[in-house]
């Protein structure tokens, strides 16, 4: 029967599903067999992603690592740079204190020096009592015991006498109340102690009152 005839314009479709191709004897790949090559090109393509993928997450890890070891490293000068700035002000600072402390120790003796002074000053008046007394043979019983120690006590604070006779004549330490010449003497020098000086310590409270002598004056030959 004709297919025109039948009113129906499509023509039949023949697919050939034969495995053996007639023309070659070989044996035709199926669409499983295409299926099979797309999906193993899919998972090769997928493995290069995945392999690239590695790679840069690889290589970001790295250059992570490395900024953190620089940021590090920039640390740690920071630190060491701020711990050499902390020590030097801490150093300055104890340096400074201990100037501070030395000065006070010494503007403190220095008040105490001049306080002790300032009071033995007064005092000096009844030395020369008490030595005068001793001199003309007046200082017996219990007032030379009074008088040994009111001496000991004033030594204890530091007070000493000075002034020898026949002891060279010193301006800074000798006040000369009498002068005169002597063929005995070859500068000037204190050929008598009027009264004795006293000092504590480098402070002089009362210079020696003595008598000078000086050499004579040479008179020049008659001619």
């Amino acid at each position: 029967m004709n297919t025109r005839e039948n009113g129906s314009g499509e023509e039949p479709v023949i697919r050939d599903n034969r495995k053996i191709d007639p023309e070659t004897g070989k044996a035709r790949e199926t669409g499983n067999g295409e299926a099979e090559q797309a999906e193993q090109a899919e998972q090769a393509e997928a493995a290069d992603a995945a392999e690239q993928a590695g790679s840069s997450s690889a290589a970001g890890a790295a250059a992570a690592d490395s900024a953190d070891a620089a940021g590090s490293d920039l640390a740690s000068v920071e630190l060491a740079a701020q711990l050499a700035e902390r020590t030097a002000d801490l150093q300055r600072l104890q340096a400074e204190y201990s100037n501070y402390r030395k000065r006070v120790e010494r503007d403190r003796a220095v008040v105490k020096e001049m306080a002790v002074a300032g009071a033995v000053a007064e005092l000096l008046p009844v030395l020369d009592d008490i030595g005068r007394a001793r001199d003309h043979g007046e200082l017996t019983g219990g007032f030379a015991k009074v008088g040994e120690s009111f001496e000991a006590a004033l030594a204890k604070l530091g007070l000493t006498s000075f002034g020898t006779k026949g002891e060279p004549f010193d301006p800074m330490v000798h006040e000369a109340l009498m002068h005169s010449y002597s063929p005995d003497v070859t500068e000037p020098t204190c050929v008598e102690i009027l009264q004795s000086g006293y000092r504590i310590g480098e402070r002089v409270l009362r210079p020696a009152r003595v008598a000078v002598a000086e050499p004579e004056e040479s008179t020049p030959a008659d001619n």
